[in-house]
């Protein structure tokens, strides 16, 4: 869902001076991340042992590729971050706290991309969610992180104030998706989904001032702050992931090792997306990222010709 700025809670509730918008080259990088993977995706186990010309012309198999790809995305995170330093950019300790949130979605996205799609809807029994159930708590759950977190932090009470409100008010989700629409559409119209929900809310929060952080909060009911608040994003996500491996053990379901392997090259993308993720000024930053996923896309697409012989 894209709001428009009068429904939007996010916008309605935090001072847009402190919005951190993704650099336009970070999601051109994503889209060269998901052009490989679809070319990586077309390869087969039995290919991974055929030979791959690589460094210095000596031959390694076809399975070397994705871990070189992966060590480009760690090496591109490194450098990305020293652009940043010897720019003196200061990402600050709101996004410090909000940028593992990118690296657990895109492990979280590792996993769902390697899945077909019946798999979505396959009832492991026993009552437990499927994976589109799943997917709906996850992104309701983001969704709503965000815009309380932008409730709370405008409240300005302190922690363990005795006048601490018990709860965010229903009129402020009231326009939010129900848990069902959030998961509706093709998985692959859920995963966009999750990604926009975590951009919006990492982008309106991310430059909050460091004396925010310590604004009362609550959680479950229990009263805590802001910056307790802002590290649950990425845990609740790895939570969930969780469940997700757990359910595909429970569907049958059984990787193989192009899927794992695939899975590695994404979370490794996502690692090097959070050494920048949230901080100011990081066009240039955002660029040595991207120019590595391009670069990808094409040991990508020189791999896969040789895995199809």
């Amino acid at each position: 869902m894209t709001a428009s700025p009068a429904t939007d809670p996010l916008q309605q509730l935090v001072d847009p001076g402190y919005a951190r918008p993704l650099p336009a080259s970070l999601a051109t990088g994503r889209r060269d991340l998901l052009a490989a993977v679809r070319e990586l995706r077309t390869i087969t186990d039995p290919d991974l042992i055929r030979s791959w010309p690589w460094k210095g012309g000596s031959e390694e198999e076809v399975r070397y590729g994705f871990y070189r790809i992966s060590e480009s995305f760690e090496l591109a995170g490194i450098e990305a971050q020293e652009t940043l330093r010897s720019a003196g950019v200061a990402r600050g300790r709101t996004a410090d706290r909000i940028a593992p949130v990118t690296a657990a979605r895109w492990d979280l996205q590792g996993l769902l991309l390697t899945l077909p799609d019946s798999t979505w809807d396959n009832d492991p029994g026993a009552e437990e969610w499927t994976i589109r159930q799943t997917m709906a708590h996850v992104i309701q759950s983001q969704r709503y992180y965000g815009v309380g977190t932008a409730w709370w932090q405008r409240q300005a009470y302190a922690a363990d104030d005795p006048k601490l409100p018990a709860t965010v008010p229903d009129p402020v989700y009231a326009d939010l998706p129900s848990e069902e629409a959030e998961a509706e559409g093709t998985p692959s119209e859920v995963c966009d989904r999750l990604d926009d929900v975590v951009d919006r809310s990492s982008a309106a929060l991310g430059g909050l001032p460091i004396d925010r952080l310590a604004a009362g909060a609550r959680w479950s009911g229990f009263a805590v702050d802001i910056d307790f608040r802002l590290g649950r994003w990425s845990s609740h996500l790895r939570e969930h992931t969780v469940q997700v491996e757990k359910t595909l053990v429970m569907i049958g379901h059984r990787p193989t090792e192009v899927d794992r392997l695939v899975r590695l090259v994404v979370a490794a993308w996502g690692r090097a997306e959070a050494e920048i993720y949230g901080a100011p000024n990081a066009e240039a930053a955002a660029d040595e990222l991207a120019a590595a996923a391009s670069s990808a896309r094409i040991t990508a697409a020189d791999v896969t010709g040789y895995a199809r012989g």
